[in-house]
């Protein structure tokens, strides 16, 4: 990247889908920079909004070293090409050099075609697929009853993914995950949790 402040989401380099059964990028968590061989350099993630102000508000733009970046748009939009990655990224200064961007992205898996098609989507995750096939198989019969039936699949999901998340996130580790919270953030923040008790 030199001379360059936007990239695609498409221009991320995610492997070949044949063989990582990823299809492409939906959002971008984080970015650093390679520095020399091994070393890696943290980029500061800015909303839009404010990248659009502060960064992109400049009539003569630097170039330099990239160390702030946003994120315009999302990805997985059907552009009609078949690669469903309409999200792209933009970085600040203009760099002025080839660097190289290691992206912490969420993708999606390619369609299952049959029983050989890598499978994308990791262990105790998969464990909810079924659940959540059925509530849509069920929320389309347009029937009380099925879709009751439906909302309780929904919930039996909730509970796979909820506990694919504690499986695969450390608790040494629960701030790099934002899905998943401080089970202790309450105590320390003094909020009191509301006890169901009755009068004396």
């Amino acid at each position: 990247m030199l001379g360059q402040r936007e990239y695609a989401f498409s221009a991320i380099n995610t492997g070949v889908s044949a063989t990582t059964g990823v299809q492409g990028v939906i959002n971008i968590g984080s970015i650093h920079y390679s520095v020399g061989v091994n070393g890696q350099k943290w980029m500061t993630p800015r909303t839009w909004p404010w990248f659009s102000l502060y960064n992109n508000n400049n009539p003569v733009p630097q170039q330099g070293v990239p160390t702030e970046w946003a994120q315009y748009g999302q990805g997985a939009a059907n552009t009609g090409t078949g690669s469903g990655q309409s999200g792209t990224i933009f970085v600040d200064p203009t760099p002025d050099s080839v660097y190289t961007l290691n992206c912490n992205t969420v993708c999606y898996p390619i369609a299952l075609v049959d029983d050989t098609t890598v499978e994308a989507i990791p262990y105790l995750w998969t464990d909810a697929v079924p659940f959540f096939a059925a509530y849509f198989a069920l929320m389309s019969a347009q029937n009380n009853a099925r879709m009751a039936d439906a909302m309780q699949y929904f919930n039996m999901y909730t509970q796979f993914v909820e506990r694919a998340r504690k499986a695969s996130n450390p608790s040494v580790n629960r701030w790099m995950y934002r899905q998943a919270g401080d089970p202790a953030q309450a105590p320390k923040l003094q909020v009191q949790q509301q006890s169901g008790g009755g009068g004396g």
